[in-house]
């Protein structure tokens, strides 16, 4: 299973002018095949008399869903290299939509490649990538005398802090990598006096 894996930083556009004709790209972080379907639906909506809106999306960690559309385009000019573009920079999780508003200029296929390819590697630049590690969910739960020092270790050790509850006792939420488990069992026994309470959960990538 992937350990991690790179997606847009944030939702933008950029654009480009080439012979005439504009290209404006649209990137979108998306956690599933639905909402990159919905985010393409959202960009076509806006731009309803471009030339073309052609899209590319990759889905999974593991990059286990790729689509692609030309939209009129010729054939493997446009949402291809959209999304070779995505996987070469191993980009997941990611939406992209090209909108083209024709300028009077033919391209030529190299020349629609190149177009489209080089928005979506230019509006990544732009936009920038964040990396996202795979991490288990605990909770740690202790008392409130000891609480606050605990979360502080917990920070100034570079463990992830999800979330502090309190109640009757404080309950804190974190992400811990796999391979540290058993060293972070140790180290919160020996900081609490063995008094905090952990327990896993289920995985996540942060």
């Amino acid at each position: 299973m992937q350990e991690q894996y790179r997606t847009v930083a944030r939702a933008g556009t950029h654009e480009t002018e080439i012979n005439r004709s504009r290209f404006l790209c649209a990137l979108a972080p998306a956690a599933s095949e639905r909402e990159a379907q919905e985010f393409v639906a959202r960009v076509r909506k806006e731009h309803p008399t471009a030339t073309h809106n052609c899209y590319a999306y990759v889905i999974g960690a593991d990059a286990s869903v790729q689509k692609a559309s030309d939209d009129g385009e010729p054939g493997g000019t446009a949402g291809v290299p959209m999304l070779q573009m995505l996987i070469r920079r191993e980009v997941r999780y990611t939406a992209a939509v090209v909108t083209r508003y024709y300028g009077g200029v033919k391209l030529g296929a190299g020349g629609l490649i190149r177009a489209y390819g080089g928005v979506v590697g230019e509006t990544l630049d732009a936009l920038g990538t964040v990396t996202r590690q795979r991490f288990r969910l605990a909770t740690v739960t202790v008392d409130h005398q000891r609480a606050g020092r605990l979360e502080n270790d917990l920070r100034a050790t570079g463990r992830h802090v999800r979330e502090v509850r309190y109640g009757e006792t404080v309950t804190i939420e974190i992400g811990l990598p796999d391979a540290d488990l058993a060293s972070f069992r140790a180290w919160l026994a020996d900081t609490t006096a063995g008094t905090a309470v952990l327990e896993l959960g289920g995985e996540a990538f942060i």
